[in-house]
């Protein structure tokens, strides 16, 4: 097969017309900030993942920040799974807390509930759990080892029944490589009235939105107001609220798509590749390279031999193929080094890699994906 002359994507968003008339609107509305699209997507994204309330933030990384505070943890330990974007780990340091990162399941990558219980400390009163490449965490076994808080991170999981339900909040993502891209920006979902309340309160400074005043019952009066607690400026504005509602219309199509890549990747890609976990949103499609086809290191640690995962790596990258490993473990960034082992994360990091799966591609990219990927394996293995 004749190599592509550009890069293809790992991830990537999708827009279209939809978006930009959406843009537009708001443009031409002169209301840009925080305002009427804000509080839509709200409304209408609550009641799509089952919650009664939810606040629109900047990140998803700025939503748990502001989960975090709104609590007034003070002093606190946060337990963080080994495979995470660095950002999961990095919140509570943010705040003065420690970061307990603890090993993962095998099968889901998904913290494991048992290492929770073994590491868990006195202090240990939140937990975040992350929906490892759009896969539930076991929330009925951390439950059983973990009575503190639990922040569920969502942000791979948009639109996976049962998302959002496990934790005491959920923290969704739609940062622009997520299933639900607006560029940037977060939601915080919960059925805690007080809570979101705090939270949305907390966006601008303590100070309720301009929007909201303007509109009002006396909208001559919007400068004048109340600030009762320290706030941010975390607030969502209808630019990016406006995107997010039409990607909110496509979300079933591009789901659908992206677990056509997914069937088609695990239908054809050679068997030297473990199968991921079936994911319903698919916000990534990270196999594993099969445990028999790689020498283990003697002390047990990872894997040697002329198969490797970087390999492959470099291997797509000058078929122009871009691909990812989602995640490097958290423990081997200097602020986050434990003193501790980790069995799982330690074998299974170096074997896994992330292919390319969004809504940009077309089936021959697919097939050209498939076909190189399994090259290599045919000029390396057979």
């Amino acid at each position: 097969m004749e190599i592509r002359d550009t890069m293809l994507p790992v991830l990537a968003p999708q827009g279209g017309k939809e978006e930009i008339q959406a843009l537009q609107e708001v443009i031409e509305s002169g209301w840009w900030g925080k305002g009427p699209k804000v509080a839509e997507f709200e409304e209408k994204f609550a009641e799509m993942v089952g919650h009664k309330y939810a606040c629109a933030v900047t990140s998803a990384s700025h939503g748990q920040d502001l989960v975090m505070k709104a609590l007034g943890f003070k002093d606190i330990d946060v337990i963080n799974p080994a495979i995470s974007f660095i950002a999961t780990a990095m919140i509570p340091l943010w705040n003065g807390f420690t970061s307990n990162i603890v090993d993962v399941k095998r099968d889901t990558l998904c913290i494991d509930p048992e290492d929770v219980e073994r590491y868990k400390k006195p202090n240990s009163e939140a937990l975040i759990a992350v929906n490892q490449a759009g896969v539930p965490c076991d929330f009925e076994e951390l439950r059983k080892v973990f009575g503190g808080f639990i922040i569920e991170d969502t942000a791979h999981s948009c639109y996976t029944p049962g998302a959002g339900q496990g934790g005491d909040v959920a923290v969704w993502s739609f940062q622009a490589v997520k299933t639900m891209p607006c560029g940037d920006g977060g939601m915080i979902t919960s059925n805690d009235k007080e809570l979101i309340e705090k939270c949305r309160e907390m966006t601008w400074f303590g100070v309720s939105s301009t929007w909201s005043r303007a509109s009002g019952a006396k909208p001559g009066y919007a400068w004048d107001y109340q600030v009762d607690l320290v706030g941010y400026k975390y607030y969502m504005i209808d630019i990016m609220a406006a995107i997010c509602l039409e990607q909110m219309k496509k979300l079933p199509a591009n789901l659908e798509f992206r677990r056509h890549v997914q069937k088609r990747y695990n239908e054809e890609l050679h068997p030297v590749f473990e199968r991921p976990p079936h994911s319903e949103t698919v916000q990534y499609y990270c196999p594993r390279i099969t445990e028999k086809f790689l020498n283990v290191a003697p002390d047990g640690s990872g894997y040697s031999g002329k198969i490797s995962r970087d390999n492959l790596i470099d291997y797509l990258a000058d078929k122009k193929i871009h691909t990812s490993v989602h995640f490097k473990p958290l423990y081997l960034y200097e602020p986050l080094k434990q003193d501790r082992s980790y069995p799982i994360c330690d074998r299974e990091w170096t074997r896994f890699i992330t292919l390319p799966c969004h809504n940009r591609m077309k089936e021959e990219d697919i097939d050209y994906v498939i076909y190189w990927v399994n090259k290599w394996v045919e000029d390396k293995y057979l």
